[in-house]
């Protein structure tokens, strides 16, 4: 009896050894994909700097005059400026779209829809629409805007369409899930003092779900501002070298832009979009920080 549960124990020691072994092995394989993603993206983003870097001290171009001036078929007078203000235009216009319709629709999928197969389907089709590649949708504005339809020209509502397209997906998940989370005592307790069910939604359950929901739209848009197949699809202006005023303008991009200057046969013009590049992170940091501080902010108040 004594020696059975000894050669028990001794099998539940190897076994126990072999699992603490194949959970170290485990772990060191994530390390080593972790730190082997971060060297891939230290190396990408000190490229850049080297290549912005030569922009300033090899090519003299001043920071002032890049970001004050439109684009050029000349080098040493190309200026981003216009992208940038066409960027902001694309930007104004994708919230506009994607934010209304997007959180909608997901108050409506979440507060009043019944829950059934239909529901379930639509949210499973939402989060699918979200992986599918943007140029699609950009071939779905050049179909029913520009080539057929109202027969739009290549304008920079076109691109905000299809910007808004791209992200609305990605902001009605989000939304959902920032509605999900607030918790059901809280309209239950709404409910039970008599506010009706719009009531509830409009002074509860929005303004405990407005961090997610802000969260995950400002991220969205940093995701779009990135964005340059379904501009290039809709006839994005390549150069960027009229400031546009409106969005009736002709449209234009800094990710147009920067993808321009990097096929030209010009090394000045490639230090120059690794400079734009340079500009265009430090946008998106922006819009990243923007993000965690609304984040932060709302949750101390709630």
């Amino acid at each position: 009896m004594s020696t059975e549960s000894e050669d028990t124990d001794s099998l539940r020691s190897v076994a126990v050894k072999r699992e603490h072994r194949k959970n170290q092995l485990f772990r060191a394989l994530t390390f080593f994909a972790s730190i082997l993603g971060l060297l891939a993206l230290a190396f990408l983003i000190a490229d850049v700097l080297w290549e912005a870097g030569r922009a300033v001290l090899v090519f003299d171009t001043e920071i002032g005059q890049f970001l004050t001036q439109a684009g050029s078929t000349q080098a040493d007078q190309a200026g981003f400026v216009a992208a940038m203000i066409g960027s902001v235009w694309l930007m104004l216009l994708t919230a506009l779209f994607a934010l209304f319709v997007g959180v909608g629709a997901a108050i409506y999928l979440e507060e009043y829809a019944p829950d059934n197969w239909v529901t379930r389907l639509i949210e499973a089709n939402l989060a699918n629409l979200a992986a599918v590649p943007s140029v699609v949708y950009g071939l779905v504005v050049l179909g029913l805007l520009i080539d057929g339809g109202p027969g739009l020209d290549r304008v920079i509502l076109a691109g905000g369409v299809a910007l808004a397209l791209v992200v609305m997906p990605i902001i009605i998940v989000s939304s959902i899930e920032a509605l999900r989370a607030v918790p059901d005592s809280l309209r239950a307790g709404s409910r039970a003092a008599g506010a009706t069910k719009w009531q509830t939604i409009r002074t509860v359950v929005l303004p405990a779900a407005t961090p997610g929901i802000m969260t995950g739209t400002i991220l969205a848009l940093a995701q779009a501002i990135g964005q340059t197949a379904p501009l290039l699809m809709v006839g994005a202006l390549i150069g960027g070298r009229h400031i546009p005023l409106g969005p009736f303008d002709s449209l234009t991009a800094m990710t147009v832009t920067i993808f321009e200057w990097a096929f030209l046969f010009d090394d000045h013009f490639h230090a120059l979009a690794a400079l734009g590049i340079v500009v265009l992170l430090a946008i998106m940091l922006a819009m990243n920080a923007v993000a965690i501080y609304i984040r932060n902010r709302f949750e101390r108040e709630l």
